[in-house]
């Protein structure tokens, strides 16, 4: 029973170090399997489309899009509030740490609200819709 108990007791710090690096590991793992299934997909639709216009359509909807100012002011709305929740919840239970952070993400939440005003409609956007107008 020794032999067991000390086996655990150098097995757990091993495991308990390398847990991280194995979680990061699955994550680039899952990520790839996802990229490289998107990618036969692409290939396996545009092998029945004649038409490279709805092939470009196709690619252009499976990029990954920037978050526009408006993703930027909801994004900061949720943020505050999830700073004054926790702000509350150290005023009223936990103490003064859980004031800092609510106030600290609060904070955060307010700085993406003004950069979602601050930086307008990227060009590229626009011209993208009205290019599509001009095609109908």
């Amino acid at each position: 029973m020794e032999h067991l108990i000390g086996g655990l007791g150098i097995l757990i710090p091993i495991i308990a170090v390398s847990l991280p690096a194995i979680i990061i590991w699955i994550v680039f793992v899952y990520e790839s399997r996802n990229k490289k299934k998107k990618y036969d997909t692409i290939i396996e639709v545009s092998k029945n489309i004649s038409d490279p216009e709805e092939v470009r359509d196709l690619i252009e909807s499976l990029k990954d899009k920037k978050k526009s100012p408006v993703d930027l002011r909801r994004s900061g709305v949720i943020t505050i509030f999830i700073g004054a929740g926790l702000f509350m919840l150290g005023w009223i239970a936990i103490g003064e740490i859980l004031k800092g952070v609510g106030a600290l993400v609060a904070l955060i939440g307010i700085g993406q609200m003004v950069a979602g005003y601050i930086y307008p409609n990227q060009s590229e956007e626009i011209n993208k819709v009205v290019e599509e107008f001009e095609k109908k």
